[in-house]
Order: C-alpha cells, then sequence, then structure tokens
C-alpha cells in the first residue's frame, strides 16, 4: 500500500501509517510493523495513541508478552493512555502466563486512568482467577461486574464452571450450570462437557451420563471432548465394552477422536492383556494422522513388559528411533525405566538411531542414563556416539569422550579416529589434533606400518593435513590401525 502509494506521487500520514500497522497486526506480521515504523520516524511521524494500541494488542494476541510490556511502558512514557482494547488484552496475556498479580495492576491502572472495563476484561479476569481455583477472587470480580451493569455471559459462566470442575467441586459446578438456564441464558456444549468431564474425573459416571442426556434433550450435540470423557472414564473403571461402544458412536457421528483417547483405550486393553487390539489401535491412530506420543509408547511398553513380552517390547523401542512416523520428542528419557537390565544389549543400536537422526542430546542421556544404573559404556558405544558428535559438529564434546575412553583402557575405532581427527583439523583444535594423531601413530605396532607411519607424522608436521588423512585411511584400508571390537552393523 505504501508502495502503491509513493509510485502515484502520493504521501502517506500518520493515519495512512496507523492503518498500515493495524493490518500487519490482523494478519500476525508484526515483524514487519518494524519497518514501517522506521519509515514513519524518518518522516518525522511519531507513534501516536492509535498506533501504540494497535502494536500492543498484536504482540498481545501473538503471545509475544515482552516486546507488549516494552510498548506499553514506552507508551505511557511518552504520556499517551492505553484504552480499554488494551488493558483487556494486557490483563488477558498476563492471566494466560499465571502472573495475577500483574493483571490486577493492569486491572487497577483502569480504574486510576478513569477506564470503565467492560464485559470482556471482567470476564478475562474471572477466567483467570478460575483457572487458579481462586474462586473467591473469582467471584468478587463477578461481583464488581454486575454492580458496573454488566450481566455475565455464557462465556463468563463457563469459566466459573471450569474453575469449580478444576477443584473437583462438582455439586457447585451443576448449580452453575442451572443458575444460568434460570437466568435465562442457554448452556452451550462448552458448559456441559466441562461439567460431564468433571464428573468423570470424580468417577461419578452416573452423573456424567445424566448431563449427557440432558444437553442432548436440550438440542445441543456432543462433542469430541464429551465422548472422549466419558471413555476415558468408562476405562478408568475397566468398562471397556462401553468404551469401545462409545468409540464406535464416536466414529460414527463422524467426531474424531484425539491421542489422548487412543492412548486411554490402548492403556485399558494393556490393562486387560489383549494386546494384539492395543497395537491394532496403535496402528488405526497412525493411518489416521494421529502420532502416538511419549505416553503411548509408554503404556504399549510397559503392558508388554508386565506379561514377559519383553521382545515385542524391545521391537516397539526401536521403532521411536528409526521409524519416521514417529516425533522426534518421543524420546528414550521417559522410556528407559521401562527396560529391564539384558535390553541394554541393544543399547548400541539405539543410540546409533538417535545419532544417525542427529538427536545427539537424546544419545547423550541414553550414555548418562547407563551410568546412573552402574551400566559401564562400552567400547562399540564410545566408538558410535563420539563419531555422532563429530558428525553433528560438537568437536569439543567428541574430544572429551575420545579422552575418556582412552583413560578407560578401550581402543577407539578406525572410523571413529579419523572422524575426530577431521573435525578437529577443521575447527582448528591444533593442540588436540596433535594429541590424538600422537595417540593413533603410538597404537601402530606392525612393522610394516613404519614407512607409513613417519610419512604421515612428516606430513603432519608440515602441515599437509590432507596428506596425513589420506594415509591414515590407507593404513586403515591395509590393517595397519587398531580397530576395536565394534560390531561391523553399528560401525561407521
Amino acid at each position: 500500500m505504501l508502495r502503491s502509494m509513493t509510485l502515484k506521487g502520493l504521501e502517506p500520514n500518520l493515519i495512512t501509517y496507523n492503518v498500515v500497522i493495524n493490518g500487519l497486526c490482523r494478519e500476525g506480521r508484526l515483524k514487519e510493523t518494524s519497518g514501517v515504523l522506521v519509515e514513519m520516524s524518518r518522516k518525522g511521524y511519531v507513534p501516536d495513541e492509535v498506533t501504540y494500541n494497535t502494536l500492543v494488542n498484536g504482540h498481545c494476541k501473538e503471545g509475544n508478552i515482552y516486546q507488549a510490556l516494552v510498548l506499553h511502558a514506552e507508551m505511557v512514557r511518552n504520556g499517551l493512555s492505553p484504552n480499554v482494547v488494551t488493558y483487556t488484552s494486557l490483563i488477558d496475556i498476563m492471566c494466560k502466563n499465571g502472573n495475577l498479580n500483574r493483571a490486577i495492576a493492569f486491572f487497577d491502572q483502569m480504574h486510576i486512568r478513569g477506564l470503565h472495563p467492560n464485559e470482556r476484561t471482567y470476564t478475562t479476569l474471572i477466567n483467570g482467577f478460575s483457572q487458579k481455583g481462586l474462586l473467591n477472587e473469582a467471584y468478587q470480580i463477578l461481583n464488581e461486574m454486575t454492580r458496573a451493569g454488566f450481566s455475565p455471559s455464557v462465556v463468563t459462566y463457563n469459566t466459573l464452571i471450569n474453575g469449580h470442575c478444576l477443584l473437583g467441586r462438582m455439586e457447585e459446578a451443576a448449580t452453575v450450570l442451572q443458575e444460568m438456564v434460570g437466568k435465562g441464558l442457554s448452556p452451550d456444549v462448552v458448559s456441559y462437557s466441562t461439567v460431564l468431564s468433571g464428573f468423570c474425573r470424580s468417577q461419578d459416571l452416573d452423573k456424567a451420563f445424566h448431563v449427557m442426556r440432558e444437553m442432548v434433550g436440550r438440542g445441543i450435540s456432543p462433542d469430541a471432548i464429551t465422548f472422549s470423557s466419558l471413555i476415558c472414564g468408562l476405562c478408568e473403571q475397566r468398562r471397556l465394552i462401553e468404551a469401545c461402544d462409545l468409540f464406535q458412536e464416536m466414529l460414527h457421528r463422524g467426531l474424531p477422536p484425539d491421542v489422548i483417547t487412543y492412548t486411554t483405550l490402548i492403556d485399558a486393553y494393556c490393562k486387560e492383556g489383549d494386546f494384539n487390539k492395543a497395537l491394532r489401535l496403535h496402528d488405526e491412530m497412525i493411518n489416521k494422522g494421529f502420532l502416538p506420543d511419549v505416553v503411548t509408547y509408554s503404556v504399549l511398553i510397559n503392558g508388554l513388559n508386565k506379561q514377559a513380552r519383553t521382545r515385542e517390547a524391545r521391537r516397539l523401542l526401536l521403532k521411536l528411533f528409526y521409524d519416521e512416523t514417529v516425533p522426534n520428542d518421543v524420546t528414550y528419557d521417559t522410556l528407559m525405566e521401562n527396560c529391564s537390565n539384558g535390553e541394554f544389549k541393544s543399547v548400541v543400536a539405539l543410540i546409533k538411531g538417535f545419532c544417525m537422526k542427529g538427536l545427539m542430546n537424546e544419545a547423550d542421556k541414553v550414555f548418562e542414563s547407563m551410568i546412573e544404573r552402574n551400566h559401564k559404556p562400552s567400547e562399540a558405544v564410545y566408538n558410535v556416539i563420539i563419531h555422532g558428535h563429530c558428525r553433528g559438529g560438537n568437536v569439543v564434546k567428541a574430544y572429551n569422550m575420545y579422552k575418556e575412553m582412552v583413560q578407560l583402557g578401550f581402543v577407539p575405532h578406525t572410523v571413529t579416529v579419523i572422524a575426530l581427527v577431521k573435525g578437529l583439523f577443521t575447527k582448528g583444535m591444533s593442540e588436540e589434533l596433535n594429541q590424538v594423531i600422537g595417540n593413533i601413530l603410538r597404537s601402530c605396532k606392525l612393522t610394516d606400518a613404519e614407512l607409513a607411519k613417519e610419512l604421515v607424522e612428516i606430513n603432519h608436521k608440515e602441515g599437509n593435513t590432507d596428506a596425513a588423512f589420506n594415509l591414515l585411511t590407507e593404513m586403515a584400508k591395509d590393517g595397519l590401525l587398531p580397530s576395536s571390537r565394534i560390531p561391523a552393523n553399528v560401525g561407521g
């Protein structure tokens, strides 16, 4: 817009810039607003209240609490006043971040500046207190809201219902639901589903189903959350047949189950010892585009281990690291606790799986977990993880593990030392490079290697590192460098 105006010989003014900034904020293109502000300044325009209010609101909606606060402070410092919408946005972001003291401070500032909170301001604050279970404070704001002439909306009541449910005060939550009806408001699917979910968590399924019948009687169709809550409640009470019937009804209605629904059913089947159905559900959720999370896999592996089906547990565990359908945030860290001592035989393969995917933090966690459980890492483990860190560019970590490996009396594999030498050379770590090459040459005990050793030393001393690399590689091919006992299928 600004470019087209310039091309037409038109000069944008402050109103024009504010319109552009508002458009960028609405589209979530906050980064581009800084360029507009620079251009404004260059043209001699100073941001006004509209500019600041727009920007603070935009950053609040994006969840950028730091930038929102910086702009608010700058605005006040320049003698400008935030409006009701801006204060409501600031209160909202503070509530979402759990900073209720700051939210109340902004609320008080509104009054000091002579601004009157609107219905959304009050509801936002009520929701903030309700989410934290601070219902006394929530009702104080509700009373102030009604004194100010605002009637609580369905959304306002829903926040209070949720607060009661979070505290397990289900009778009071149900009372609020009836109070809504008594005041002429029509509870929506959120109102009913919140109460129903609360009863399910409290193991009062009779009342949960009563709420479902009531909502259907009022013409409100249950949603996926309604069904998932009931399925979870039934599974908790080992009423698996009823849970499966509800699951089928959910699918028949075209309501998509989520990962939690699938995981709940998988857990229930595991507890019943029906692992075939549990594994079928696991495959079904992947086919439908739902990626199992760490909880899903933990449930399956726990169940399989308890039934002494360790081969299947191990196979599923390995799937985490080699199957591209498994998200990277499903880590071995959580699952480690479920492994028996015998399963540590697979640890080299597991670490290699992480190294191949570049997940070196996870590989390190496995390594550290072994040590914590008094399982001494083998020569093979050191070789794999050092090579992985070299590939990942963390040469310092690789070198430190190499030193540790040598101190333990292990012999690094040829592939490992060549990767380390290359990494040290690339990073310019000359002292460490000299140490490693010195160790390599000292470990060559075959008389046939003497000429090659001399050539490596000469080239290295003269700075011909590429030639030294080539000679080391040739020595490896000829079997003149030590080769550790790393299995062929996990090296390199």
